[in-house]
């Protein structure tokens, strides 16, 4: 197996490439990363000189360059990660998102299929995709793999529009596809951008903690290492054509999310002053945001055998303790950014 993974040096890529690095099946995993604000190669200074580990800076809207990676390295699997990922970018400047997330899959896509060619055997492009595409849902039901497309934001919208895409080329050129849609995912390496990385860096740093509306807006939360092995489990295992939906079976309001952070980092670092929760600050809600999400993830459970490993309760713990081991870290990429 020559693996390409597309935004490698991110928040998911990074954990998965160190899950996967030393895998037997892997002759070469090569990163695919254009370096963005979100992208940092210290994410993975641990298997940066790694036998099997190639990096390679190009960006999936440069067309040319996308090929020559495939060609260079005689890819024969990908796992396509690498895509704008924050809604309130999204809502701000659109056309990134237009840009990365469909036409950087419309061109990875092409230089599969144009450097494949008819021989399709031992091939797999495995597409990484989010909840969000489904929509929003009230108080009751999931989101199956049937579930129509409802997207309600630019960002929610062009990842739906790029699963398309890959559906379509598996249906119309027989390439060998899977889709993965996930729900929230949390832990170690996440940009300082989403929703738990922010809470922590604002308790640490005493300063009001940002919470969209009432708060009771709700999220199906993932450990990342979890949805790391569901990952590697769908590309390996995983039937050609099929979408998996990756949940957590872990759904909590924002507002609770919030406290229960709070209240860990009171625990893990009392130096830090306590009582936390009064930094808590409402603001104005964020346009078209979604109410829930939740996934049925019976299909990955009964067809593959996977479920999380983590409880939340294990899982954000040691999520705020990395946070609080690793601050050097989030100070640079905060300055990079």
């Amino acid at each position: 197996m020559n693996l390409l993974i597309t935004g490698g040096a991110g928040f998911i890529g990074a954990n998965l490439i160190q899950l996967i690095i030393d895998n037997p099946g892997i002759t070469r995993l090569v990163n695919l990363d254009a370096l963005t604000y979100a992208g940092h190669l210290a994410n993975l200074e641990q298997v940066s000189r790694h036998p099997n580990y190639v990096f390679e800076k190009a960006d999936l809207r440069d067309k040319s360059a996308v090929l020559e990676v495939v060609q260079k390295h005689a890819i024969t699997h990908v796992m396509h990660l690498a895509a704008e990922s924050h809604v309130d970018r999204s809502i701000t400047g659109p056309g990134d998102f237009i840009q990365t997330n469909i036409v950087g899959t419309f061109n990875l896509l092409e230089a599969c299929r144009g450097f494949w060619g008819t021989d399709l055997k031992d091939k797999r492009f495995h597409h990484i995709s989010t909840d969000e595409v489904y929509g929003s849902l009230g108080a009751t039901g999931y989101f199956l793999e049937t579930t129509p497309y409802a997207p309600n934001s630019p960002y929610s919208a062009s990842k739906a529009s790029s699963d398309l895409l890959v559906r379509a080329y598996h249906h119309t050129y027989g390439l060998p596809t899977v889709i993965t849609n996930c729900s929230n995912n949390y832990g170690p390496f996440q940009f300082p951008e989403k929703l738990i990385p922010v809470v922590i860096q604002s308790v640490l740093a005493r300063q009001p903690i940002p919470v969209y509306g009432d708060g009771l807006n709700v999220r199906d939360w993932l450990y990342v290492r979890d949805h790391a092995q569901a990952l590697w489990q769908v590309l390996t295992r995983g039937k050609e054509g099929e979408t998996y939906n990756v949940g957590g079976h872990n759904e909590w309001a924002n507002i609770h999310i919030v406290q229960l952070i709070c209240d860990l980092i009171d625990e893990l670092a009392p130096q830090v002053g306590g009582n936390s929760r009064q930094l808590i600050t409402y603001v104005k809600d964020r346009p078209g945001h979604d109410r829930r999400y939740a996934i049925d993830a019976t299909r990955i459970k009964n067809e593959l055998g996977w479920v999380p490993a983590h409880t939340f309760e294990q899982g954000i713990r040691e999520t705020v303790q990395w946070y609080l081991d690793n601050q050097p870290w989030v100070a640079e990429v905060k300055k990079k950014a």
